[in-house]
């Protein structure tokens, strides 16, 4: 469940290339891919992650307190449908890594408070190659595959999916 280093590397880059004031993270795990998106934070630049596992939200913490990039994370606890609107902020940059049936709801939230120009990535939307069989079978294979058709149909943004480990799709709202 853990980025890789390949894709860790990528995700540090693309946040050192925006160089994003404000960075959401649905999905902490162990906080990996937080601290990678934190590279590219500005003296002013906050991230928030959100995690429902307190076990995992524990440890993300004490790796957060080790790094110099973890003064600029904010760690959030519980349930994401729950937090999110009480976050009143702009995002520049939103990494969605969560639930997978929860991908069609956190993308509807977000995407109102994603700044034009601004920059989901969406993890696992190949959901093991799952998403590519006929007929697509399990709960988080067919919520992958609804949120990938979602995200096709939007209009609003621009999208490109890459195929580095279990899919990435890059989202930039117009």
């Amino acid at each position: 469940m853990l980025s890789g280093p390949l894709q860790g590397k990528l995700l540090e880059m693309i946040s050192q290339l925006l160089r994003p004031r404000r960075v959401l993270e649905v999905g902490t795990f162990m906080g990996y891919s937080a601290l990678c998106l934190a590279a590219g934070l500005p003296e002013d630049g906050e991230l928030h992650t959100i995690e429902l596992r307190e076990e995992d939200a524990d440890r993300a913490a004490g790796y957060f307190r080790r790094s110099e990039r973890g003064k600029r994370i904010i760690l959030h606890r519980g349930n994401a449908l729950a937090i999110l609107p009480t976050l009143n902020e702009v995002w520049d940059l939103v990494f969605i890594d969560a639930d997978k049936p929860g991908y069609i709801d956190y993308y509807g939230m977000v995407l109102p408070r994603l700044r034009s120009g601004g920059l989901i990535i969406a993890d696992n939307v190949l959901f093991h190659g799952q998403v590519l069989e006929a007929p697509v079978s399990g709960k988080s294979a067919k919520a992958i595959q609804a949120f990938n058709e979602k995200v096709a149909a939007d209009d609003g943004v621009e999208k490109v999916m890459v195929t580095m480990r279990d899919g990435l799709f890059f989202i930039r709202k117009k």
